[in-house]
């Protein structure tokens, strides 16, 4: 697997052309960060440069495949869904676009949650995996279970 970084510019989160928001993904930072320093630059610093360097990027940087984060989770759901397939009899994980990696920023300028939201999103998902396991529970605790299991012993 590559796990190298590519500079892209990335229109989906673009104010102008993406460029910051490219830049902020690549180095891991906030787009709001790299956002106010173009700006800072081309007033305080050095106006033209930061404006040809821009413009100079815009056409240069490719655009973010849209697919780009996609990938890795259809590999991963492919290979859990074929493993819950030959699990067992009814009961199999689905894979849900809301499990995804929590991010917690350590730092203002990092890119990812705050420490309380995340927690707050992590808290959500214990909640949510503690319902489906009363479910199971409760079906495996059932009759109806029971039953189901002296029918396939015929």
């Amino acid at each position: 697997m590559n796990t190298r970084k590519t500079l892209y510019r990335d229109p989906a989160k673009a104010k102008i052309a993406g460029v910051c928001a490219g830049i902020a993904e690549y180095f891991g930072i906030e787009i709001w960060l790299v956002r106010i320093l173009v700006v800072s630059g081309f007033f305080l610093l050095a106006g033209p440069f930061m404006f040809f360097g821009y413009i100079a990027a815009w056409f240069i940087l490719e655009k973010k495949p849209r697919n780009m984060g996609a990938q890795a989770n259809v590999h991963a759901s492919s290979t859990q869904s074929n493993h819950n397939k030959q699990a067992g009899k009814g009961w199999y994980n689905v894979v849900e676009e809301d499990d995804e990696k929590v991010v917690v920023k350590s730092r203002v300028w990092q890119a990812g949650e705050p420490p309380k939201q995340a927690f707050a999103d992590i808290k959500q998902q214990f909640e949510k995996n503690e319902k489906r396991l009363r479910n199971v529970e409760t079906y495996v605790t059932s009759s109806e279970f029971q039953l189901h299991q002296e029918i396939n012993r015929l």
